[in-house]
């Protein structure tokens, strides 16, 4: 299974064709935060709160938001997130490097926005600092082995309706929580390159 050495291997070896980081509202970042000194990997999530007006209200998702003007890079963003929203301090130190950038399209956005998923890794002992600190943002945080995300056994779908039309999306279940669309597809994302095979392929969204 995988290895946070070989995750960061692999994305220091990636060639970043990333265009100029803009601190305003059409930028977004995510932190994948990483566990790995247990028996298992594991990789926090959160479920949003729900929230009217808010496109991705009561989804499964991992810590992040949208860039503001103080902010000097897509690191940055996503560090500020995850300590408004969890109560998590990420350093530089915890950094592994950065997924491609995404478009994010869907027919219920009012504006484009460009997302930078960034991978951490945090020793054990901080782990369980991880809160849902901001009720109006999250409901609930929670851990899931890296090992889980890969297994077909855990692979589900999801009926949801966006911009009045009922689709069903592919998923990846545990416990209580799906994990699907927009998170999905960086998990996919994540799998393409470290050139593993992810059973849970996710659809247009």
């Amino acid at each position: 299974m995988l290895n946070i050495e070989e995750i960061g291997a692999v994305l220091r070896s990636r060639r970043s064709d990333d265009p100029v980081f803009v601190p305003d509202h059409s930028c977004a970042s995510v932190a994948m935060i990483f566990v790995a000194d247990t028996s298992d990997m594991e990789v926090c999530f959160i479920r949003r709160a729900t929230r009217k007006g808010d496109p991705w209200s009561g989804q499964v998702a991992f810590p992040g938001g949208r860039a503001s003007i103080g902010d000097s890079c897509p690191e940055e963003v996503a560090e500020r997130e995850t300590r408004e929203e969890v109560g998590l301090v990420l350093k530089s130190t915890d950094r592994i490097g950065k997924l491609p950038i995404r478009d994010v399209q869907r027919r219920d956005l009012r504006d484009s926005l460009t997302l930078t998923p960034v991978l951490y890794q945090i020793p054990l002992e901080r782990r369980d600092l991880a809160h849902a600190k901001d009720r109006d943002e999250v409901s609930r945080v929670f851990w899931v082995p890296v090992r889980h995300l890969f297994d077909k056994d855990a692979v589900t779908s999801i009926n949801y309706t966006i911009g009045g039309r009922n689709n069903t999306y592919p998923g990846i279940l545990y416990g209580e929580e799906v994990i699907w669309g927009l998170t999905l597809r960086i998990l996919e994302s994540f799998s393409v390159l470290l050139g593993r095979d992810f059973p849970a392929t996710s659809d247009s969204f």
